[in-house]
């Protein structure tokens, strides 16, 4: 396995350090990598770092599953959980305010765990807060391994990325992994290949968090490709602007009444939303006396009688697209190429200068013609 260190925006100790894990790796001398007895949680060693992993998907989904079984595994370090109790994967950074949350303990073997009927910044959120776990803060913040790609425009949207991002803000070091699952191609057991790949690099940034030479002020994105045990090596990336397509599908009544009812999430929010429907808003219903005329067509549905609401129903999907000419050095295209793309993500927008002054110029123009 190689390592590529072109345009890399890693210290050079830890690119040293995880090569030096990868050597051993490969000549099967890691001792760390045999099986021993995972160590219940009421027998955590207190010495040993704190790590804490979170995940979009679900706290049930494969990847977190297998991920946190490698990590107790290890016997290196105390394996908290704090994860959502249902599938949030394009939840972005969304917080809930206002509302309450449940947290339910949860059984995975030799690990504390928690699910949080919230988002994965949610999760990370209350996990810091002290509220919830005795430890101060955790050495490092692991989300995922997530199902699907994460790259480009696609970190706006993901849950993943966002809970690594939360621990950003809280001055915690973090790292977001996501697998560029297939349909019809990728199998679950992708993800046990996917947290051998990533395990050495997790070690490295454990250990050189501790020594103080892990990135500042940056969490990394991990992008693992579709076949993970024939992947190319690791590669610092960029981040592109490649984004999937997204799509709006009209669908009936009845077919937005069977999603809704087996979407678990959603029927969760529904609940919540009618629970806490205010009883000046329900009187203002029955006063109105309005009736709901349903709508199947994405036509112009001209203008409904008077009285007459119209309610439609639309469901988002997202829809790949081919990979235009871009740089070898970007997050998307590392990926296809079988690379491992690791991109180092800020809090600050950059914004280029040309931008900047292009902006302050209009902005100068358009305060000055309003005076």
């Amino acid at each position: 396995m190689t390592t590529s260190v072109k345009n890399n925006f890693l210290p050079p100790s830890i690119i040293s350090n995880l090569q030096d894990v990868l050597t051993s790796r490969k000549g099967g001398g890691d001792e760390q990598s045999k099986s021993s007895s995972p160590p219940s949680s009421s027998d955590q060693d207190c010495s040993k770092p704190v790590v804490l992993v979170t995940n979009a998907d679900g706290i049930d989904a494969p990847g977190l599953t297998f991920l946190v079984e490698a990590l107790v595994r290890q016997g290196q370090y105390n394996v908290h959980v704090c994860a959502p109790q249902s599938d949030k994967s394009v939840s972005g950074h969304s917080v809930t305010f206002c509302e309450t949350l449940a947290v339910t303990s949860a059984e995975i073997n030799g690990a504390t765990a928690y699910e949080v009927s919230g988002t994965p910044a949610d999760c990370v959120s209350l996990a810091l807060s002290g509220a919830l776990f005795s430890w101060s803060k955790p050495a490092l913040v692991i989300s995922g391994i997530n199902r699907g790609s994460s790259c480009g425009h696609q970190m706006f949207y993901s849950g993943s990325v966002a809970g690594a991002r939360e621990a950003l803000i809280c001055g915690v070091p973090s790292l977001s992994i996501s697998l560029n699952w297939k349909k019809d191609e990728s199998r679950e057991s992708d993800f046990k290949d996917a947290v051998e790949v990533c395990l050495p690099l997790l070690h490295a940034a454990i250990r050189d968090v501790e020594k103080g030479a892990f990135p500042k002020s940056c969490s990394l994105n991990i992008e693992i490709p579709t076949s993970p045990s024939t992947n190319k090596g690791f590669k610092v990336t960029r981040q592109s602007f490649w984004r999937s397509v997204p799509t709006w599908q009209a669908v009936s009544a009845n077919r937005a009444g069977h999603f809704m009812s087996n979407q678990q999430s959603l029927g969760m929010q529904l609940a919540q939303l009618s629970r806490d429907a205010s009883a000046a808003g329900a009187a203002r219903r029955v006063n109105t006396q309005k009736k709901n005329v349903e709508i199947e067509s994405v036509g112009v549905a001209g203008k409904p009688d008077s009285g007459r609401a119209v309610k439609k129903f639309f469901r988002l999907e997202f829809l790949d697209k081919e990979l235009e000419d871009m740089d070898e050095d970007l997050d998307c295209r590392a990926l296809k190429n079988g690379f491992v793309a690791i991109t180092p993500l800020c809090l600050s927008s950059h914004v280029e200068p040309e931008t900047q002054a292009s902006a302050s110029d209009w902005i100068a123009t358009a305060t000055v013609s309003e005076q």
